[in-house]
């Protein structure tokens, strides 16, 4: 999506001389995709971004993966893994407290609950979709600084330096601690091709559009949050190796704060996007999941459902349709509202339900036909779809229900 910004100080001529303040030069750093030949961004750096003072080990959160065999639905229950007041999660942070639940080698899927400052972080397998389910946190990075709440996505491109701070519960317009669903890709994440012109300009059928978007506030630098420029700074970077699920972690040490970025320009940053900005698609039958789609990467899309008037032909069944999925694995995160088809399931907010390649699924016995009639459907949930199968992480095991792939059986 090539939607051009630029902030703090740049050259008026790319790749050439940018006087410091100190007599020195600012240095050029390039971030692109697809090897120079995608989106990009030239950052413009006090230090020199290649310096690091040490290389150590850092021993990822359990990424161990083990396969949906024999093939069943599962219902995951993500709140069973970490206490619900800031006591309990006062020492848990949005990186490294990341409790992995479902995972391929395009996606994996984790669930955390912060309240401590993680470390910095970069993510060099893939870009990081984050949805804030509940609280709230400032995001601090070298783009510059987000503060984000209750049903935003936060967009953070591959290898962006940055630190999650949350919000105390009594200072988050819910009253919540930081809720995280982590969607982490080995690819780019983006909008879906088809609601962008080849030139990358939303098309009016899109559902939502560039001025949804909320970039970073900035340009950030160490001094602006309080702490030394000459600082010595560790980073955790999550990158390809041989790891379980093929990734490993690296802490390099830095003998500068990483918030050094006085300015940059292009087309590559993160951004913030709130679900209720998103405009339902909606129609006289039941529209499929691609009409709900936000996002897709390689292998995977991810789709939401918001609450909107539902199906208004005068014999329509509002619930979905029962249905395989032949190619994909299907993930829905329940995040609010009253989800109709899935009533009598056992399933509610904050659930987690994989519905398998393989497996034909869709409502709960009755809701079929209690939904009819019904002429709006109050949820929120976020789905992921993977056209790869899902394994299981420490944490989705951890927190399975163990009885939800008998759910339709009625009491047969």
């Amino acid at each position: 999506m090539a939607y051009y910004r630029a902030m703090g100080s740049i050259p008026p001529k790319r790749h050439t001389q940018h006087p410091a303040d100190d007599g020195g030069l600012y240095y050029e750093e390039l971030m692109g995709e697809e090897g120079f030949s995608s989106d990009s961004s030239l950052l413009y750096h006090r230090e020199i971004p290649s310096e690091i003072s040490a290389s150590e080990v850092w021993e990822l959160p359990d990424q161990t993966l083990t396969a949906n065999h024999p093939l069943k639905p599962l219902h995951l229950q993500p709140h069973r893994l970490f206490g619900g007041d800031d006591a309990a999660v006062a020492d848990i942070d949005a990186v490294t407290g990341r409790r992995l639940l479902l995972g391929n080698g395009d996606v994996r899927l984790s669930y955390v609950v912060a309240g401590a400052v993680s470390p910095w972080y970069r993510n060099a397998v893939g870009d990081e979709l984050v949805y804030v389910e509940r609280g709230a946190a400032r995001v601090e990075s070298v783009f510059g600084s987000f503060e984000v709440a209750r049903g935003d996505y936060l967009l953070m491109p591959r290898a962006t330096t940055h630190r999650w701070l949350p919000s105390p519960s009594t200072q988050s317009a819910d009253g919540s601690v930081l809720r995280l669903i982590c969607v982490e890709a080995s690819s780019h994440v983006a909008p879906p091709k088809r609601y962008l012109s080849k030139y990358g300009q939303f098309l009016e059928h899109a559902p939502y559009c560039e001025r949804d978007f909320r970039g970073p506030q900035g340009p950030l630098l160490a001094e602006d949050v309080g702490e030394a420029r000459d600082a010595s700074t560790d980073v955790l970077v999550k990158h390809r190796g041989h790891g379980p699920g093929g990734v490993v972690g690296t802490r390099f040490t830095y003998p500068f704060h990483p918030l050094d970025v006085v300015g940059w320009d292009g087309c590559l940053y993160p951004f913030v996007f709130n679900i209720d900005d998103y405009e339902p698609i909606t129609g006289r039958v039941h529209q499929p999941p691609p009409a709900h789609q936000v996002w897709e990467g390689w292998n995977f899309v991810v789709c939401n459902f918001v609450p909107r008037k539902v199906d208004y032909h005068p014999l329509s069944i509002p619930v979905p349709y029962y249905h395989s999925n032949v190619d994909s694995d299907e993930v829905m995160f329940y995040v609010d509202g009253d989800y109709e088809a899935r009533k009598g399931s056992g399933i509610e907010r904050g659930s987690v339900s994989l519905h398998p390649g393989g497996h034909a699924h869709g409502p709960q016995p009755g809701a079929y036909e209690k939904s009819i009639g019904i002429e709006y459907f109050d949820e929120t949930a976020v789905m992921v779809d993977t056209f790869r199968p899902l394994d299981i992480g420490e944490g989705g095991l951890a927190c399975d229900d163990g009885k939800y792939a008998w759910s339709w059986t009625g009491g047969r």
